[in-house]
């Protein structure tokens, strides 16, 4: 039988998907490891809500980042061997992200005021989970700068990304009043 743990983490390295050990700490772990925790918040956002359409949504966009996170886990040395087996990140999966916000801003008016998240607990694991991709934005861009990063469309998927998990979230809870930040009145001394 296959066992959950097999022990070769203990010693604080993992495998990559392709190009051998490299430690926990190494910044593509933490990038891919991000990325997974993106996806799990999306999970969250999908057991929360009815709606058949959004939860297609989501679980298609869990999908598409397991691309980004098998990319990431794939030393760059090795990045054509990982295209062999699976797919990556492409400029057809960012522009239909872009359409998919392009749809929600038909039906939803935004305010010109910061939304506070947590109109509802699907609307707040989206945000939880948009705030967990721009994390994974900026580890990107690390890896970028490190030269780590063969796929530039990678940067410009996370980017879209979360610019559509913003629109998500205010997309589920189009039927409420948005909670706006207001700012507070000065306070004269």
């Amino acid at each position: 039988t296959m066992r959950i743990y097999t022990k070769q983490g203990d010693d604080g390295h993992t495998n990559l998907l392709y190009g051998g050990r490299v430690s926990k700490a190494d910044p593509r772990c933490e990038a891919y490891g991000t990325v997974d925790e993106a996806i799990s918040a999306l999970g969250l956002a999908r057991a929360l809500i009815n709606e058949a359409e959004v939860r297609t949504m989501l679980e298609a966009l869990q999908r598409s980042l397991f691309t980004v996170g098998a990319e990431l886990a794939t030393d760059p040395g090795e990045y054509d061997k990982m295209r062999q087996h699976f797919g990556v990140v492409t400029p057809a999966m960012t522009l239909e992200l872009e359409h998919q916000i392009d749809r929600m801003e038909e039906v939803v008016k935004l305010p010109r005021s910061f939304i506070v998240p947590g109109g509802s607990p699907a609307s707040g694991a989206v945000d939880l989970a948009r705030g967990i991709v721009r994390r994974a934005e900026r580890r990107v861009v690390e890896l970028r700068e490190r030269g780590l990063v063969p796929n530039p469309e990678m940067l410009r998927y996370l980017n879209r990304c979360s610019d559509m998990l913003f629109m998500l979230a205010r997309y589920i809870d189009r039927d409420r009043p948005f909670d706006r930040l207001r700012p507070e009145p000065a306070r004269n001394a």
